[in-house]
Formats: structure tokens, sequence, C-alpha cells
């Protein structure tokens, strides 16, 4: 009779609860934040109605803040984990611009290794910037929320309408972390389970190539 096979944590609760509750969030606020961008354009297109939430502006601004609080307390909840516990320097540091390097070579050649509950240097680097990006999305997101309470922030943004255009490009960066993270989950889809148990099998960490 085969020995039951070992099985490691690699993601703790507090991060998976987090990573959910962010997913979920984050597409509300998405969603929610181009039907926002279509009643008043500054770029030549609009997104289709069915990409959006809300039914009209009011709506869309109230399905855009309540996700906007739910969005900042699993942040700051993330954050305090991540500083208080070790999580950001044990899974996000070091990051080297010649190991990014190195592994986007791999990445591209379908060559590049993935242990679960491990990441490599170009995730250590997105998972860097996507949270740079949430920061640069609250900032951007009370100059336009506040301009008047928050006026020096507003200024630092070169205005207004500049603060919009800001708030549209962080999103945009965020939408393409998403597209590009789905995409990962798919090339290597015995990621997504330790997701959501929070557990792996040992051989997990020992092999495979994405």
């Amino acid at each position: 009779m085969p020995e039951p096979q070992k099985r490691q944590l690699v993601h703790p609760l507090v991060v998976r609860i987090t990573h959910w509750i962010n997913a979920f969030a984050m597409v509300c606020m998405v969603m929610s934040g181009w039907a926002i961008y279509n009643a008043s354009p500054f770029f030549p297109f609009r997104f289709p109605v069915w990409a959006t939430v809300g039914g009209w502006l009011g709506g869309s601004i109230a399905w855009h803040f309540a996700a906007m609080w739910l969005l900042c307390a699993n942040g700051l909840l993330y954050f305090a984990y991540g500083l208080g516990r070790g999580h950001f320097r044990r899974k996000l540091l070091p990051v080297h611009p010649r190991d990014v390097i190195h592994d986007a070579s791999l990445a591209l050649r379908f060559r590049l290794p993935h242990d679960t509950g491990k990441y490599n240097a170009v995730q250590r680097a997105l998972y860097l910037l996507v949270l740079c990006l949430g920061v640069l999305l609250v900032a951007s997101g009370l100059s336009i929320w506040k301009p008047v309470q928050f006026s020096w922030l507003t200024a630092l943004f070169g205005g207004f309408d500049f603060a919009r255009r800001v708030h549209f490009i962080a999103m945009a960066g965020v939408v393409g972390f998403v597209v590009v993270h789905l995409a990962l989950v798919l090339l290597v889809p015995r990621t997504l389970l330790p997701m959501l148990t929070g557990r792996a099998p040992r051989a997990a960490h020992e092999g495979g190539r994405a």
C-alpha cells in the first residue's frame, strides 16, 4: 500500500482569505469604474455595458465606493500581516533586475521552473508592482473623490483631470496584472487548489515547469 503523500502549508489562512476578498472587490471596482468612465470618457472609446455594474452613474458610484472600502480594509489587513509576520520579506524579496530578466527569458521559452508557494523573480516583481499600483489607485482615487479636501493631493497629480487619467492607467495596470495572473494559472493549474486549501504535496516543490 503506497504511503500517503505528505502535504505542506504553502499559503496561510490570512493570505488565502485576503486573496479571494481582494479578487472579488477588485472585479467590482473595475466594472463599476468602467461604468463611471463611460459617463464621461476622456479616451475615444467606451466599455461595453455587459462589462459594467451599477446600471446607471449613481448606482455605479455606489458599487465603486462599497468595493473601495472593502478593498482598503482588506489591503490594510494584508499589509499588517505581510509586515508583521515577515510574509513580504520571505515571499517578495529580494528582487534583482538580473534575476527578473533571467526568469522572464525562461518564461518566454516555457522553461521556467514553478514551485508551488515559492515565487520566482518575475512573480515577485509583478506582485511588488501591483502593490505599488494599488497605492497609486488609492491616492489618485482620493484626489478625485475629494478634490477640495485633498487639494494638495489633487495638485500633486497635476489637477483633477490628470488625476483621472492616472487613476485609469493604474487601473489598466492592475487589469493587465490580473490577465497575466490568470494566464499563469491556466498554464500551471495545480497552483489553484493550494490557494483554496492552503496546502500542496511536497513533491510539487521539487519539480514542474511553467
